[in-house]
């Protein structure tokens, strides 16, 4: 199940357009493994484990993603890929940082999710407005998004 969830989010990110780039360059991409838990009704945090892929480089990354909102239900893996876009080359390291958006996700079985957040060290590191998520359990989930990132060099 998690290898369909990984090609389901990396192949749909894959096809998503970079028209709403805000004017930067992709520069690579982001995938997190999100832990499955418990959304409380006004909201819900989970750690990450992401991995951040550009040309041959590859850079990890642990965190938190958290909601506020309504967040109703049991999820197990959760799977969510983002294309990356900055105004050119970043450093290593640099998508550390805070990130913030709208985020709505629905899941019976398996389900999908689309997360909306911008934001980084310095803010200027753009996550593709439209990410796209994969995932198990039973949820219904929407409000506003975040994405916390600390680099695991």
């Amino acid at each position: 199940m998690k290898k369909l969830l990984v090609l389901a989010a990396t192949g749909m990110i894959a096809l998503a357009p970079a028209a709403h780039a805000g004017g930067g360059v992709k520069i690579g991409v982001l995938r997190c493994n999100v832990q499955g838990g418990v959304g409380f009704i006004l909201g819900s945090a989970k750690g990450a484990d992401c991995t951040f892929t550009s040309g041959g480089r590859v850079e990890h990354y642990r965190g938190t993603v958290g909601k506020l909102g309504v967040d109703i239900g049991v999820t197990g893996q959760t799977v969510i890929a983002w294309a990356v876009f900055a105004p050119g080359a970043v450093q290593p390291g640099a998508l550390r940082g805070s990130y913030a958006g709208l985020s709505a996700e629905a899941t019976v079985g398996v389900g999908l999710g689309a997360n909306v957040l911008v934001g980084g060290f310095r803010h200027g590191i753009n996550l593709q407005p439209i990410s796209v998520q994969a995932q198990t359990g039973l949820n219904i989930a929407g409000g506003i998004g975040s994405l916390t990132l600390r680099s695991t060099r």
